[in-house]
């Protein structure tokens, strides 16, 4: 029997071996989630490759990429109260979703339980643990775990109803630290996001990937993240650290090129957080910028 309450998406592109694996993993899990797979466009038989080794695996077949709002797509044919994301290169340990259901069930103004990531093949924790581990944003007691502010969408499960009332991923991120604009409008709407020690999430990182593309992305998306949600102070605060922070080459300037071509549509969308939210991003500003696992834009 599956777990009623429980939905797995996961989004993927031209990386069918990495998927296969992560699903042989899904679909042993305990829970037997229902699983609904995005192919955003891929061109190596991703699609006839998942129905013929898992038939009870529902895929959406895209022409094209839509990035991370392929997990838009899959939300809307959800019908349990939690979903959780996975990543093509990504899986939930036997039990991990039980786990965090439970926690969503408990605590009804949680919108999100982020796992601890192993990196495998060495199953040692993911560089970025210790910031979430130790998070300085202030916590309600009746929290089950360090609170945070956004979140990591290959390895979090969220609450359905709050997911769909901030509109879920930006089209306009599309992909790319896509999460953290999500995590400041759930804060703004009074929803609480956690990591969880004993959510375990594994992670065999994929190396079909194209890191220039991806840290241009990355400093275009935080870029906007910043103005779209920030007081003007903070804002330029951030953008100053940042640009100081980047390598200075190209791909860094393509960078802040697309950034500006698209501050009209930021200006026209910006929406500043409530002052408590604002004041937790201050906070986790210093162990941010000294963690290893946000070079990606550094």
């Amino acid at each position: 029997m599956s777990d009623p309450r429980i939905s797995v998406v996961i989004i993927t592109r031209d990386r069918r071996p990495e998927l296969l694996r992560t699903l042989a993993h899904m679909t042993a899990l305990p829970e037997r989630p229902e699983i609904i797979v995005v192919d955003n466009g891929s061109r190596d038989g991703t699609t006839a490759a998942v129905l013929d080794a898992h038939p009870k695996v529902h895929v959406i077949r895209s022409r094209r990429n839509f990035g991370a709002v392929g997990r838009n797509l899959a939300v809307e044919r959800v019908t349990t109260p939690y979903v959780a994301f996975c990543d093509d290169d990504t899986w939930w340990e036997p039990g991990a979703l039980t786990r965090a259901a439970d926690l969503l069930d408990a605590c009804p103004r949680l919108a999100s339980v982020t796992g601890r990531i192993l990196v495998e093949p060495d199953g040692v924790e993911d560089p970025i643990t210790p910031e979430l581990r130790h998070s300085p944003v202030p916590a309600p007691d009746w929290l089950p775990g360090p609170a945070l502010l956004s979140i990591l969408a290959g390895a979090s499960m969220l609450r359905v109803s709050a997911f769909r009332e901030v509109g879920g991923f930006s089209r306009r991120l599309w992909i790319g630290g896509e999460e953290e604009l999500l995590g400041m409008d759930l804060a703004a709407r009074g929803w609480w996001m956690c990591w969880a020690e004993d959510v375990v999430v594994h992670h065999h990182a994929s190396t079909v990937r194209d890191p220039r593309q991806r840290r241009k992305l990355g400093i275009r998306n935080t870029l906007w993240t910043t103005w779209l949600r920030r007081p003007a102070r903070s804002a330029l605060r951030r953008t100053v650290t940042l640009l100081r922070s980047v390598p200075r080459d190209r791909a860094s300037a393509e960078a802040v090129a697309a950034a500006l071509a698209g501050l009209p549509w930021v200006l026209r969308e910006r929406r500043v957080v409530p002052d408590h939210v604002e004041q937790g991003l201050q906070l986790l500003e210093a162990p941010q910028s000294s963690s290893p696992a946000r070079r990606y834009v550094g």
